[in-house]
Parts: C-alpha cells; structure tokens; sequence
C-alpha cells in the first residue's frame, strides 16, 4: 500500500473528515421531506460508508486497525437505495494482484465460502473484495446462503462446452452441494426440482450446465459409463455445434436455450428430456458484422473429405465466397473446425440419424445463399446462379424447375378464387431466405425429437416434439389418454391399460431440471431476437426477485414478523410490463403492425406515442425514425426496428412447402421435415391454396387454414416462455448466478468494472442482506418439529399437534445454547414465529442442518456399532469352535511333517532350501460340515468319454500338450515383447527372507513368462526368480 503515497496521518485525517460528513448526511436523512431527497441521500450514505470501509482497511495495513470502531459505519446496511449506486469508491483497490499483502480482516479473505459471514458493512466494495480475493486464490465459486456464485476465469477458452468435452475437468465441492441438496429434496418430497443458471452472455452458464448434469449422473445415473449418458453426451455434441456461434462478446455463445428434464425415481435416474428453446433464426442467413454464423458451417467446410464435397456440391466453396458466411467473420481454425466435426459425425451415428440426410441439407441451406433473383425485362424474375440453384435442387431432391416455382411465385385466396402472381425480385430473395431459416431450424428440431427419443422404462410414446414445452409429466397424462382408448371395446383392457399408465405417470411425476436460458445482450445493432433474448432474461430475472424477495417480504409481514433488515430491491416489472403487456406492449404493437402491413419507421412512431411518460423507454442519440432503446435491469440498450415486421411473420407460403411433397420429392428427409405442414396441406384438395406456415415446425393439430400462420414468432416465443415459467412455479428452484470476469475472454483476468456492473444488474448485495440479516427461510410448526426434533432431548418434547409450537420453542433454544456454546465468534441466530411459519435466518438454517447431520451420523454410528456387535457376539461360539479346530489340524500336520522330514533327511548334508524353506505349509482345508463325501458313480461312463473325444478329434493314449507361454504381453491395445521393465508393486517375498529380495519401487527386468501359472520370471543380480505377475506392473514409457 505503500505506492499509494499517502501516509498514515493523512489517511487518518480524511477518514475522520468522511466519518464527520457521514453523520451530517445520516442527520440530514432523519429529517428528509421527499422521497427524492431520501434516495439521494441514500445513496451518499452508500459512497461514503464505502470510503469509509476503505480507509479503515488502508489503515490497517499501514499501523494496525482503528480501535473501538462500531460507529455508524455499519448502520447504512439495511438501507438499501431505490436505484443501484453507479458512483464507484473514492480509492478503489487495483485489480487481482497475487503479491499484495493479505488484509486480516475476513472481508478480503479467500477463505469465506459463504458471502452472509462477511464482516463489516455489507457494501459493493465489500463483496468485490471478497470474490476478487477468492478469483485469485482459484476458488471461482462461493455461496450467498443456498443461493451460488460462479464467476467465469476463461481458464478454458475454446472448449465445445458439452458432456464430453467437460468430462476431463475437476467437479467443485459447491455445484455438487446444488446437486445433492437438489436430488435429496426430490427424493424426500417428491416435488420437482430446477436448477436455474443466469447471468450475461459470456458468464459461463453452459460450462456450469455441463458440470451440474455430470454431477447429477455421477449422483443419480451410474456415473458416465452408461448408456444413458453416452447418449445425453452425443446429443449435447451434435446440438452445441447447431446452436452456438460467435458473437462479439462470446466465442461460444448458446442461441439455443435448453431445459434439461431429468427423472429421478427413489434416488436413481430415470429418463432424460431436453426441451429446445430455438430463438435466434436471423443469424442463419445474415450474422451481424465481426460475428459468426452457427458453428456446424465452418466445421462442415473444413472437415469434410473431397469425395464429400464432390457429392454435396460444395467443392471450391469456403467461407469467403459463401453468402451466407461472408458477411461475417470469416476466419477460423480449420484443424481445430475438422477435429470437431469428425466427433459431431460420430455423434450423429450415436443417435441413429443418418450422416448423409443432415449434411444434405446443411450444403443445400449454404449454397442457397448464393441464389440471387434479379428484376427481369418483363414481369418474371430472372435467377443468377442457376447452377446453384441446380445443385440445391439435387441436394433436395427436387426438380430445379420446381424450386425455381415454388420461390418466386405466389398463390392468392381472393373471395374464394384462387390466384397466382409472378414475385418480384425482393420478394423471391426473402422467400429464399425464409426456405433457409425453415429447413436449418426444422433439421435442429428433428435432431432435438430424435434424441428424446431413446427407449426408456415408461415412456409410451417414442417421440416428443422439441417444440411442445410441456413438462414429462404433462406428457404422460397424455400419453396415458391416449393408451386408454386403444381397448375401447374391451372393458378390463382399457382399465388395465389407464392402471398401467396411471403407475407411469406416478413413477415420473417429479424431475430435477437443469434451465440454461438465453443470458443478457446488447449487440449493436439489436434485432427483434435479441429483444426477446432479452425479455427471456427479464422474466428470469423477474422469477429470482419473486421467489427470494417479494416472497419473504410479503410473508413477514402477512404474518406479522418485523425485520430489522429492510430490503429495497429494484422491480423490474415495469420494464417486462413494457415489452410483454397484452395490449399496449412492444410486441403485441408489432404484430398489430404486422397485421397492417406498416412499416417499421410507424411502429416506432406509435410505440413512442403510446409509452411517451415511461421512463424504461428512451430515445437514442441521435435520433433515428428506425431506432428505439429499452433501460434494462442489466442496462441500456439500442434496438433497430429495421427488420423487426419481416423477422415477425415468421411465415414460408405453401407453394414452396407443396414442392417437398412426396410424390415431387424423391428426399425422404426433407419430405420428413415439412411433415405436419403437408399433411394439413393435402387434407383438402386444392393445393396450393394461398396459406402460409410458420418457419419453426408447428404440431398437426395446431395448424389452423387461413391467410394468416397461427402465430407470429413472438407469440410463439411468449408461449413457450409461460409454458416454461409454468413448469418453474410447480418446482424447488435452485438458483447458480453466473458472472463473467472480463468481457475480453482472457483467462485469469479480474476486471472491477464488468464485475461490478454484473454484481449491481443481478443483485447481489441485497441477497447477502437478505441472507445475513432477514428470514429468507420459513417452515410449517409441524415440518419444522418433524425435521429438527431429533436436536432436543427426546423427554422434554411433547410430540403432539397441539403443543407443536412448545417443541418448536424447545428446539430452538436447545440449538441457540449448543451454537454459543461451541462457537468462539457470535453467529447470527436470528428467527421469529408467525402465525403459520417460522421464520429462519440463514445463518440459523445452516447450524439446524450442521447439527441434524452431525445427529444422524453419530446415531447411525451407535446403531451399525450395536448391530455388528450383536451379531459378532451370535457368532463368537461358532468361530470360537472353528479356531480351535483349525489350531488342531494345523498342530497335527505341523508334528506329522517334522517326522517326516527328519526320517527322510537321515544322513544327508544340510542343504540351504532357499527363501521359503522355513515357510509353515498351508493347512489341506477341512470339508463344510454337513457335506456328503462325493458319489464315485457320477463319472462319466467310456462311452461318453470316447464319444466326446472322437467328436472334438481327440486321443485319448496321447492328450494334447500344454500350449507354450506367450512370447509377450498385452498393455491396452499393445502386444509388448520380452524383456521389459517392469517396478515392483510390493515387496518379494513378502516375509523378507531368502537369497533374494525385491523390495517395493525396485526395477526389475522381466525376461519371459514362467512355467508356473501366472508367474514371471525376473532377472536379479545374476539370479533368476519366479515372481507373480500381481507384484509387477508395468513401467510406462519404457520397454527394452
């Protein structure tokens, strides 16, 4: 501290002058008139109370701590601003610096795992010391309560990100608490589980996924040597390489958000599902500049053999001259693309989906990007690149001419007449674009059904659609309906059949689910997927603050319990009420605007006028009549309604999808991927008949006739968002808060700014308030007395219903005494009894849980230590009879031998027997009691004999001979000839005794295998020994 250049008396001197200021300012609150003026002068209550704090430790360091410090520094903790503080402090420490001396005081610790024992005022400055003092000491994740923190070190930059790819890292201590503490309460309530990651893009969400579902088979599936995750494993590589791309601000950024349903049935995993939310369709055709395009592409360009390229029309392409690709960035790692590509292939085999089928398409949707349709002389359009088109067309199995129909002409339903038209050139090109984003997002989607579809105990339909957001066991409901009207005729069938599926949907009513959603974004420019990226991240957020906020708020004070600490955390209803709102929101307005046919420079007029006094809304600089901005809880961001009506109606006309019918359509995939939309288009018999579809594949029964889709892309985008939330509010969430270090992706890099930005949007200072001073916990009477009763003397509790409260009472008060008695430090101890509840501190619920678990393991202890000597003490008589008679035997044929060996030795020189001549002979073992000598009449008779070996061309006067030892050894895949080296794994002979004694890490060279079965004979000081093969082991890396 001493490059700071200020000396002791300085510091002293401002820090007194800063605490004089922090009086002024709290005397001024008490006395404050308007609500404005109390937010102000919160907020400087906030900055100086972090000066403070970083005086004091400044002096710490220099001279020693200031003495008798309890003073109003500490006071500012509860009061938490409207509005996160954006001033930063006065003397803010530099970044992670491993060299800079250690602060004694807990606060700038590594070693606090858990944010609620912070010491001190709860400030920002506080909790960015402590996890940049963590982040440093390599521990990236810590604990505010149940709730944990991850932050991102990059440490792995350039990893896929999948089951696979992550199977090599180590597992954290803190993500396996999340999984245990997740499958224990599935386990004991039967309720489903989530496991909730969020954060920024960039935070590591899909990395903490990988880990949390690793950890969760290696709890609950058998670790990952089954099947089940070999499989989950293959899904996870093909699905990461078709929905990640590079953005400017993250290599491997997820476009696909996924919700991983796992089912576990009495603590064993039962079936997994995963649920696609596909979103970022755009990026397809047009990836924003200095970004990417979907991973598959480039993998696809550099992996693929030249007899593949040939086959696929593909040859001389690259990225450069792709467009599709070219307005991007188009550099890559061509040995690092092929490598990965070569796993998706395998992964694909895996999954049972044809190699060929998915790269026929994937070349079809990249080459179809160089189709340009051009204004010709008269009223048709004239193609440039018909080759191309040509070779799309093979790629699909069509005709070109067919193709060339189906994207430049359209189909009218005036007054019940239908019409065709000739398309102009722009319209062609976006029908174009449209058949690329359909069959790319339909290929994702049948992949994604594919993979759900594993044959599993229960699972009475095969495939799931991806896009049917329903939870399993809504699934099963239907599938049990649908089981029940196959026997309708027969009575006992149906009731039979509904039992059977009835138990199914019983057996896989709760499930531990792993949510890994879109993270906050501000690309520029913002397009309508980012919006609804972004509302995606509002609405997690919006879920966070409900179930840790709002719920113990509300329920402290229904039930009456007054908390000292007051939490005043920032709503972000209004901006969710913005985008989202039934009538008067931004989404509904574009479709209203879509219905219209308007233009995106009206949108944006009547979205102004209509949010005029929000102040969410705000109006970029300079203005533009196409650009609108959205403050969000993470920040403020532009958004260019240019594309937002085309993007919108999401829709391909049904003259292209008639041209995959089967019967023009010699592809059976691609006939495959339009398949519901199809079978409504030929159910009547006018085709085409002037109806459009959605991009996005749409159940059979959803699909309506009409000039209009059934929906547009944010209404489906809404309802796949409250199906989710849905499944959500039925489950225990878990939440892992993710934060990114640094927004440049370099390893090991702490950067303050981005850190903090992320600490203030996510709020984590006010959850570590709430968890350290408030009751975030509450508990029935009766459940608490059940869980916890084990902690009080068993005498003194009443264990009635209507003395519950008395045992409550008694409980905690055991507890309250134990704590103080064993803890050197006070702990907060805090709890209240409402109405209905009680209300717990974290700091209490951890030293419950501790003592529970400390409980049970010492009785379960005293009981296996009962139980065993019970046991022991039944079978003492018997052992004791077996010893005995084991000890006699042993003395007759040690005295039987010693005779023998004396008659036989008469006369002859004493000879030295070597290293086993003292060695006591094993004892012949005694046949079990009861057991009948064996029946000399049940050998085989001659003729079976001779039968036999006439049949397997034997000789019964000349036996085969033994087959010769093996000239070699076999290490994995290897053949290793002789000799080798080998070390020795323990001592030879293990008494120590004889010639020669090969003592445990020696060298040894083995020269061949022995004639005694599963020995090895060794070459030592000129001596040759037998030893087995079990005390060897092979030296790696060497042989000679």
């Amino acid at each position: 501290m001493a490059t700071l250049g200020l000396s002791k008396v300085f510091i002293l001197d401002k820090y007194f002058t800063e605490l004089q200021k922090f009086w002024e300012t709290e005397k001024k609150l008490q006395d404050a008139s308007s609500s404005n003026e109390a937010v102000h002068l919160q907020q400087r209550l906030r900055s100086l109370s972090t000066e403070l704090v970083t005086l004091r430790n400044r002096l710490h360091v220099q001279g020693g701590p200031i003495k008798n410090f309890s003073g109003p520094a500490a006071a500012p903790a509860a009061v938490q601003p409207a509005v996160p503080p954006r001033s930063t402090p006065l003397l803010a420490p530099p970044a992670v610096i491993p060299t800079e001396p250690r602060v004694t005081f807990p606060i700038a610790g590594a070693d606090i795992e858990d944010l609620i024992h912070l010491q001190g005022p709860l400030t920002e400055d506080a909790v960015m010391k402590c996890l940049q003092a963590r982040f440093a000491a390599t521990n990236y994740y810590t604990n505010v309560g149940p709730i944990l923190l991850c932050v991102n070190p990059y440490r792995d930059v350039g990893n896929p990100l999948t089951l696979s790819s992550t199977r090599n890292l180590p597992l954290s201590s803190q993500l396996n608490k999340v999984v245990q503490e997740a499958v224990r309460q599935q386990s004991e309530t039967g309720y489903p589980q989530a496991i909730i990651l969020s954060g920024t893009s960039g935070s590591g969400k899909s990395h903490a996924s990988m880990l949390l579902l690793r950890q969760l088979f290696a709890v609950a599936g058998g670790g990952p040597e089954t099947d089940a995750f070999k499989h989950l494993a293959a899904a996870f590589t093909v699905l990461r390489s078709l929905g990640s791309a590079k953005t400017a601000t993250n290599s491997e950024s997820s476009r696909i958000g996924q919700f991983i349903e796992v089912q576990v049935t009495d603590g064993a995993l039962y079936r997994t599902k995963i649920h696609c939310y596909f979103l970022d369709q755009t990026r397809v055709i047009r990836p924003l500049p200095g970004e990417k395009n979907y991973h598959i592409f480039y993998q696809m360009l550099a992996g693929l053999s030249k007899e593949e390229r040939a086959k696929l029309n593909l040859d001389g392409y690259s990225p450069s001259n792709l467009a599709y690709l070219q307005h991007g960035d188009t550099r890559q790692d061509i040995a690092e693309d092929a490598s990965r590509f070569q796993a998706w292939k395998a992964c694909l085999g895996v999954l049972g989906i044809p190699f060929l089928d998915v790269v026929r398409v994937l070349a079809a949707v990249l080459i179809l990007g160089n189709v340009q349709f051009i204004d010709g002389k008269g009223l048709e359009v004239e193609v440039k690149g018909e080759s191309e088109l040509n070779a799309v067309a093979a790629l699909l199995g069509v005709s070109g001419a067919a193709l060339f129909r189906g994207l430049t002409t359209r189909t009218h339903n005036a007054r019940g007449q239908l019409v065709k038209s000739v398309c102009d050139a722009n319209m062609s090109n976006m029908t174009r674009d449209c058949l690329a984003k359909a069959l790319y997002c339909r290929t994702v989607a049948t992949i994604v059904r594919r993979a759900n579809s594993l044959k599993r105990l229960g699972s009475t339909l095969g495939t799931l659609s991806s896009d049917s957001n329903e939870s399993v066991h809504n699934q099963a409901e239907i599938n049990s309906q649908h089981a029940s009207t196959i026997g309708g005729s027969n009575n006992a069938g149906s009731k039979s059949m509904a039992a059977l599926n009835n138990a199914v949907r019983h057996a896989t009513d709760g499930f531990i689910g792993i949510l890994d959603m879109f993270g906050f974004e501000d690309p520029k420019p913002s397009q309508l997927e980012h919006l609804c990226i972004n509302l995606c991240a509002e609405t997690m957020q919006h879920f966070y603050n409900t179930h840790i906020f709002k719920s113990s708020i509300e329920s402290c004070r229904d039930e009456g319990i007054n908390c000292e600490v007051e939490v005043d955390y920032v709503d972000n209803v209004p901006c969710i009420d913005l985008i989202s709102s039934l009538r008067t929101g931004l989404l509904s307005m574009l479709d209203v605007e879509c219905s219209i046919r308007g233009t995106a420079e009206s949108y944006v007029a009547k979205m102004k006028v209509q949010h005029k006094h929000n102040s969410r809304l705000i109006d970029p600089k300079p203005l533009e009549a196409r650009l609108f901005g959205i403050q969000h809880f993470a920040g403020r961001v532009i958004y260019d309604a240019t594309d937002f009506l085309d993007t919108n109606k999401d829709v391909v006309p049904d003259d292209l999808v008639a041209v995959f019918y089967k019967h023009s359509c010699n592809f059976g995939f691609a006939t495959h991927l339009f398949g519901s939309e199809l079978k409504a288009l030929y159910s009547s018999e006018n085709v085409p008949r002037g109806i459009s579809f959605r991009i996005s594949p749409t159940s059979h029964t959803d699909l309506l006739n009409g000039d209009e889709p059934v929906s547009t892309l944010t209404q489906d985008f809404h309802t796949r968002l409250d199906n989710l939330l849905r499944t959500l509010v039925h489950a225990r969430p878990h939440f892992v808060r993710c934060i990114r270090s640094n927004s440049m992706e370099t390893p090991n890099r702490f950067d303050r700014g981005t850190v903090m930005r992320q600490i203030r949007s996510l709020q984590v200072l006010e959850t570590v308030n709430l968890m350290a001073g408030g009751y975030p916990h509450r508990m029935r009477f009766k459940a608490f007395s059940t869980r916890y009763r084990l902690l009080a003397p068993f005498a003194r509790l009443h264990r009635t219903e209507e003395k519950v409260l008395e045992d409550c009472n008694l409980i905690l008060q055991y507890v309250i005494d134990l704590v103080t008695q064993k803890q050197s430090t006070m702990i907060s101890t805090s709890w209240a009894i409402g109405k209905r509840h009680i209300f717990l501190s974290e700091s209490i619920r951890q030293q419950l849980e501790k003592l529970r678990n400390e409980s049970r393991h010492k009785s379960a202890v005293i009981i296996q230590a009962t139980w065993r000597g019970y046991r022991l003490r039944c079978k003492w008589p018997n052992l004791k009879r077996e010893k005995e008679l084991q000890l006699n035997s042993n003395n007759k044929n040690t005295s039987g031998n010693n005779n023998t060996n004396s008659n036989n030795n008469l006369g002859k020189p004493n000879v030295n027997r070597g290293a086993n001549s003292g060695a006591i002979p094993r004892p012949r073992p005694q046949p079990i009691a009861g057991t009948p000598p064996p029946d000399p009449n049940e050998k085989c008779d001659n003729k079976i004999i001779q039968q036999t070996c006439h049949l397997f061309g034997l000789d019964l006067e000349r036996p085969p001979p033994v087959p010769p030892s093996r000239s070699y050894t076999v290490a994995g895949n290897t053949k290793l000839g002789y000799p080798q080296t080998r070390v020795m794994k323990m001592s030879f002979p293990e008494d120590g005794k004889g010639d020669a004694v090969l003592v445990k890490g020696e060298t040894v060279v083995v020269v061949g295998a022995s004639h005694k079965r599963g020995h090895l004979v060794v070459e030592h000081k000129h001596l040759t020994l037998h030893v087995p093969f079990q005390y060897l082991e092979l030296k790696q890396g060497v042989n000679i």
